[in-house]
């Protein structure tokens, strides 16, 4: 029984040697074996120096190293779409994801009554208070308005059957957000809670920004809601343009009033063009997302990469012990 983890790297030079050892000694006492599959997503340090003599060092260490740098996803799409194992797990490397908590994942997954046990944070401890905030409106959204079921807390951190670590090889759709794909494709999934832990090495890679970014990709790409809304706002518009010019039309048979100055016209005009191009923002937001899955351009590209020699000299080491076995 083999144990594959994904673990995407990114400018991580300090963190990779803590985390293997850490990874190792927990994996070591676990009746499995293992492999540890690191992307390089494009780093700029000496990341794919310190894999490159892991993989030397360690039979089990095995890494890609991509072109550039493409995103935490396509890493994570790269893990899934390279091990070999009969059960996977994707790991940060900054050592957020406690590698102490496998043993306990392999124990409730092979009793069968789970597809993945799934890590969450039970609180957000050391997280600015604006982030935290926004954090939970997000997830309070997202499951209200989408079919995917995400987690309050939940990381990426999931100890994965074959099955379905196939199923999202089988989604190779190009706009990822793996937290709403785990939902989204079901699975029994129990979920094991632990406090917040502080990365060991390095800096985060995520500002506040590229969160904000990531929940509206998250969004778009698991839900039809912000297209609604922009009809719901064209009708509600076209309901209220029609009432004043019913209400100017009166006032003018009635009273005689003339029709209010341009200032009242300018403001009703500029906030039609803002509603307008709100929309039509919504509307390209999706439209973007079809031109890039329609261009079927790769999801990575692969620079560097051990395994094809590592995984090719282990199969003839194999092949020749069973030819010693049978010549024995």
């Amino acid at each position: 029984m083999l144990l594959s983890l994904i673990v995407p790297c990114y400018n991580e030079q300090d963190a990779i040697p803590i985390f293997y050892k850490e990874a190792r000694k927990a994996l070591e006492d676990m009746p499995v074996d293992y492999e540890l599959l690191f992307i390089n997503d494009g780093s700029k340090d000496d990341t794919l120096k310190i894999l490159q003599e892991l993989s030397r060092k360690d039979s089990h260490v095995y890494y890609l190293s991509f072109s550039r740098n493409f995103g935490k996803e396509a890493a994570m799409y790269a893990g899934f779409c390279n091990v070999q194992g009969d059960y996977a797990a994707v790991m940060d490397v900054d050592l957020q994801d406690p590698p102490s908590m496998l043993p306990q994942m392999l124990e409730i997954i092979q009793t069968g009554e789970y597809d993945s046990v799934a890590a969450r944070r039970m609180t957000r401890n050391g997280e600015p208070m604006i982030r935290s905030w926004f954090a939970k409106r997000f997830y309070r959204i997202i499951n209200r308005i989408s079919d995917a079921d995400i987690v309050d807390g939940a990381r990426d951190f999931r100890l994965m059957k074959r099955e379905m670590v196939d199923t999202i090889v089988g989604m190779g759709e190009y706009n990822r957000f793996s937290k709403g794909i785990f939902g989204w494709i079901g699975f029994r999934t129990y979920w094991l809670s632990y406090e917040n832990i502080s990365r060991v090495a390095g800096e985060t890679k995520w500002n506040f920004w590229k969160l904000f970014r990531y929940a509206v990709d998250g969004v778009i790409n698991f839900s039809q809601a912000p297209l609604s809304v922009a009809s719901w706002f064209g009708i509600l518009m076209t309901v209220i343009s029609f009432a004043v010019v019913a209400v100017i039309a009166l006032r003018r048979m009635i009273w005689g009033d003339p029709v209010a100055g341009w200032a009242s016209i300018v403001c009703i005009m500029t906030l039609v063009g803002g509603i307008q191009l709100f929309c039509m923002g919504i509307m390209g937001q999706y439209i973007s997302k079809i031109y890039m899955e329609v261009k079927k351009r790769p999801h990575y590209i692969i620079a560097k990469s051990n395994i094809g020699e590592k995984r090719q000299h282990g199969a003839m080491t194999e092949n020749n012990d069973s030819d010693r076995q049978k010549g024995s």
